[in-house]
């Protein structure tokens, strides 16, 4: 198993009610998995958008791409203003 943290952002933060989170996902699990495991385990986390922006450490990813334990998933809302 890996150990992930997960960060939320503005919007999602609210929606969540916490600013991050740490779930355990399998050792070959993707970004989509611990968007999946998030959802099961924080309250709220259900109403995340079903592909929202995603970083891994630091670095904006597909939800395809792996992680590995100790990894830091940041869940980006989409920006708007001008």
């Amino acid at each position: 198993m890996a150990q992930v943290t997960v960060r939320f952002f503005a919007r999602y933060a609210e929606l969540t009610g916490c600013d991050t989170a740490a779930v355990a996902v399998p050792a070959a699990a993707t970004v989509n998995d611990v968007l999946d495991r998030v959802r099961e385990t924080v309250p709220g986390a259900r109403s995340l958008p079903p592909r929202p922006l995603a970083a891994l450490n630091l670095r904006q990813v597909k939800l395809d791409t792996r992680v590995k334990d100790g990894d830091e998933v940041a869940l980006l809302p989409p920006l708007s203003g001008g």
